[in-house]
């Protein structure tokens, strides 16, 4: 991971996200231990979940306007926009204005789902495909590791300083995030001009997601997961109120254990990328859903953290293997509908799941729910794997060196030979005059110059 944190413009939009993750990861968990806090029932704080979620309705008309705008500007403008709609928590004073809180997580969800569409178009103009995974790992294990400090903080916050502190923190966070994109400088593409028929451009992301086989078969296998995943946002609370017998708060601390497994999982989401695929990584991180759930039917605190690391270790990997496939496989320009229509696909049995579990709470144990989760956890996986095909990585590069011919070559001549020629005596002029080598004797010069005056006087 190393090698994409080397890139400026990642280390930009890297920054950016680090501020309203940490919002994100003090202030969710704290709003339904808020409204559990003010109404003292799991329903209702599970249904708190179940409003951010269910917006997510709307997301493919999200994607198409997503679309519509540069990335980066679109970003800034949406955190910036998400600050703002906080603002509202602080009316909130007893149970009766709980309302509010669901208000506010609706917009939530909104805006969760266009920041979302809109940093996966990011991704993909700043970050080679070769190092989307590294990338989505990076952030991934960033958001788990911050379940190591976010839940706790915000609960810390909730109770020793009361509501008002989440909306604060959440507006600081976002609003930083906004400022730190705004110094990221790419060349971004210019979005072509809407077409008449605007309602064919908003399902031309479902379209595309339906028609590439491998994206088909995630959005169908992570909506299975999801359809019962689901229920765990109001179980927890159960399990934790019936079966450990502790306050609302400690589900902060189970998060916090949760994140430790969600750090090993983004650590290691872009080996499994790598090795396997993408749709494999996705089943692996599904699978390791069904023994955790399992561990939870029987309530004790042992079993509790053995289960979260678990959940945790799975979902980066599940959330990696689903966002750079969907980064890989989609067009730039139909990126925020594609990411957007996922979303909506997922999001929408997930609403289901949440609202079906805080009703079911209620009126079926508990740990009867965790088995059936994971049931269906475990057929989701199976679906997944089989597909696994559809995105296998590259085949690696042979490295066996190419063999040498054996043949023997002949050995080359010691010597070329020379030719039997006789050169002619070659007798120098008579007056020409040899100097004489270092160390020549007196004698030799003599007899030199005695035989040049003789030629002179026969001439």
């Amino acid at each position: 991971m190393r090698t994409i944190l080397r890139r400026p413009d990642f280390r930009l939009l890297f920054a950016g996200l680090l501020f309203s993750m940490t919002a994100e990861s003090i202030m969710l968990l704290a709003l339904a231990v808020w409204v559990k806090d003010l109404t003292d029932s799991d329903g209702m704080a599970g249904a708190t979940i179940f409003a951010m979620v269910a917006p997510m309705a709307l997301a493919p008309i999200i994607g198409w306007v997503v679309d519509r705008f540069p990335r980066r500007p679109f970003f800034i403008v949406a955190n910036l926009a998400t600050a703002v709609v906080l603002t509202p928590l602080f009316l909130v004073r007893d149970r009766t204005d709980v309302w509010v809180i669901y208000v506010v997580g609706a917009l939530y969800g909104l805006s969760y789902v266009a920041l979302t569409a809109t940093l996966n178009g990011l991704i993909k103009e700043i970050v080679p495909e070769d190092l989307m995974a590294q990338a989505n790992g990076v952030l991934q294990t960033v958001k788990q590791g911050l379940r190591l400090i976010g839940p706790l903080a915000g609960a810390a916050l909730y109770t020793g300083a009361g509501g008002w502190t989440l909306p604060t923190v959440g507006m600081i966070g976002f609003s930083a995030a906004a400022c730190a994109v705004s110094a990221l400088r790419i060349a971004e593409r210019v979005p072509g001009a809407a077409r008449p028929r605007w309602a064919t451009e908003v399902g031309a992301g479902l379209r595309h997601m339906v028609g590439e086989p491998a994206l088909r078969r995630a959005v169908v296998g992570a909506a299975l997961a999801v359809l019962v995943m689901g229920f765990s946002e109001s179980l927890i609370f159960a399990y934790v109120d019936q079966g450990l017998g502790r306050e609302p708060g400690f589900v902060g601390v189970l998060v916090t254990v949760q994140g430790i497994g969600g750090v090993l999982g983004g650590l290691s989401s872009p080996v499994v990328v790598r090795r396997f695929g993408e749709l494999a990584a996705l089943a692996v991180g599904v699978a390791l859903f069904a023994p955790g759930a399992l561990l939870l039917a029987y309530p004790t605190i042992g079993l509790a953290f053995v289960a979260l690391v678990l959940l945790g270790f799975g979902l980066p990997i599940a959330f990696v293997g689903l966002n750079t496939l969907l980064q890989r496989r989609t067009p730039a320009p139909l990126l925020g509908r594609v990411t957007a229509a996922s979303e909506a696909l997922i999001s929408g049995p997930q609403a289901v799941s949440i609202g079906t579990g805080a009703l079911l709470v209620g009126v079926v144990d508990y740990r009867l729910l965790f088995v059936v989760i994971a049931v269906v956890m475990t057929v989701a996986a199976g679906y997944l794997w089989a597909g696994r095909a559809l995105s296998a990585p590259p085949a690696p590069v042979p490295t066996t060196p190419v063999p040498v011919p054996t043949t023997p070559v002949p050995d080359a001549p010691s010597a070329v030979p020379t030719p039997d020629v006789i050169l002619p005596e070659l007798v120098p002029p008579a007056d020409l005059v040899l100097p004489a080598a270092d160390g020549a004797s007196d004698e030799s010069r003599a007899a030199a110059e005695a035989s040049r005056a003789s030629g002179s006087r026969r001439r």
